[in-house]
């Protein structure tokens, strides 16, 4: 496969408009003190996208029109929850739930 100039400029300018919209935001923040409600209200982004992901998952919409639950990814994730909370480390806890979902896949 050939890259020609058209290639290496349309990769430019995808990274471009990928960096752009995740660095302008802390460039202007970072001389800007924000008020204590901003910061309060900022704080909890992290763990709304978490459960977000976390719900998308624990629902199953394939199946049909019912909504339900996906029972192998809710076995998987009451136990990583339990290792999550005990041992607060992200790494121990990505570790356990990929083991967990594997022998939940492995024994259903």
């Amino acid at each position: 496969m050939t890259t020609t100039s058209y290639m290496v400029w349309l990769i430019i300018g995808c990274a471009l408009v990928t960096w752009l919209p995740r660095v302008i935001p802390f460039i202007f923040v970072r001389s800007v003190t924000l008020p204590d409600v901003v910061l309060k209200w900022l704080s909890f982004i992290p763990v709304c996208i978490l459960s977000a992901l976390v719900i998308e998952n624990l629902i199953d919409t394939e199946s049909g029109k019912v909504v339900s639950l996906d029972w192998q990814v809710f076995i998987t994730f009451v136990p990583t929850l339990i290792i999550a909370l005990v041992t607060k480390s992200l790494s121990i806890t990505v570790v356990a739930g990929v083991i967990i979902m594997a022998a939940v896949r492995f024994f259903m």
